[in-house]
């Protein structure tokens, strides 16, 4: 009996060690061993030669690069959550599937969250660079040092109320944050009991009333600056701002002046507007002790990425054996 020729699937970037051994089980699969980000380039002539492209978030595959494809790519199974790095348009376009990873990442990506919400206004980072950086600056506890802010009793905003802003709103509710929360349409009445939360259709008008506000929406063109320098001026000056979504759904220029005035007294990020760089206004912030800053680390488990790479490859195995991949994403939607 001829045996089936295995699907050629090519990885940009660098994944567990388990996920890269059930792949190359599986599939004619090509990795990425020293994890360099590919280029364009390397990317063109893996869309001209493989059935599969799985990519990161780390990969633009636009328009032109969907176009250069050749015939035999007929899927693009992104490791990732968001598909805001790809043109899915284009590749409907073209008859190309895709799929992304949705629903693993929701509970760790809320859990740093939650620890950029407590580490802002209680000043972790700030007390722990006194430790490492400067030892023998502590002379012992004193009851006027350090203070922070305390969290309890205070309220919180949420804006984007999917499964990771309502993962989220459960963690914050447990610390005694009174919820808030601004979506396109409003969560469900068991959800919005169990949180005891308080819609708002007015985006503005959350943003003046709480004191802690959370980004937890999907990064679309219509989420893009959608905290904007309005929006920005809107919130009070004792607030905090964490984002764990995409950094360009906040205007990060508008953000460090609102902070360097005084008129937001913090943030926690730990996404960026261009990254890997990082606007160096934030790193003098974070050196003063106004922001913290993380290197988009949010969803970054062991557990998380097996999980992710598993849906990659349920993806891919379903597609070639003539079935609807579960985690197809459709075209044109936000």
């Amino acid at each position: 009996m001829t045996q089936r020729k295995k699907t050629k699937v090519y990885i940009t970037r660098k994944l567990p060690d388990a996920v890269e051994t059930r792949m190359r089980e599986l599939f004619d699969a090509e990795l990425n061993i020293d994890d360099a980000p590919r280029t364009r380039a390397d990317l063109e002539r893996a869309m001209q030669t493989s059935d599969v492209l799985v990519p990161t978030v780390t990969d633009r595959i636009d328009a032109g690069l969907i176009e250069s494809a050749g015939p035999q790519l007929k899927l693009i199974a992104s490791f990732s959550n968001g598909t805001d790095h790809i043109d899915v348009d284009a590749a409907a376009r073209k008859g190309i599937t895709v799929t992304n990873t949705p629903n693993v990442l929701s509970e760790d990506t809320a859990d740093m969250t939650m620890a950029l919400i407590l580490a802002g206004p209680r000043r972790l980072a700030e007390g722990s660079r006194i430790l490492t950086e400067r030892p023998g600056e502590w002379a012992g506890w004193s009851p006027t040092w350090m203070l922070g802010r305390r969290i309890w009793g205070k309220r919180i905003g949420i804006v984007g109320m999917g499964r990771i802003g309502t993962a989220v709103a459960r963690r914050a509710k447990a610390f005694g944050l009174s919820i808030h929360y601004h979506n396109r349409k409003k969560v469900s009445p068991q959800t919005e009991d169990e949180l005891e939360a308080t819609y708002w259709d007015s985006l503005d008008q959350m943003l003046a009333r709480v004191d802690i506000v959370s980004v937890n929406c999907p990064s679309t063109p219509a989420t893009y600056h959608l905290l904007s320098a309005r929006r920005l001026a809107l919130m009070q000056p004792t607030s905090y701002i964490v984002n764990t979504a995409r950094g360009g759904i906040i205007d990060e220029a508008a953000l460090i002046q609102c902070i360097r005035e005084g008129k937001i007294a913090g943030a926690g990020l730990d996404v960026f507007e261009n990254e890997p760089a990082v606007n160096p206004k934030l790193l003098k912030l974070a050196e003063e002790g106004k922001v913290v800053l993380l290197p988009h680390m949010g969803s970054a488990t062991l557990e998380g990425r097996i999980d992710m790479g598993d849906k990659v490859i349920i993806n891919i195995r379903t597609y070639f054996d003539g079935h609807r991949p579960p985690n197809r994403v459709l075209p044109g939607r936000d």
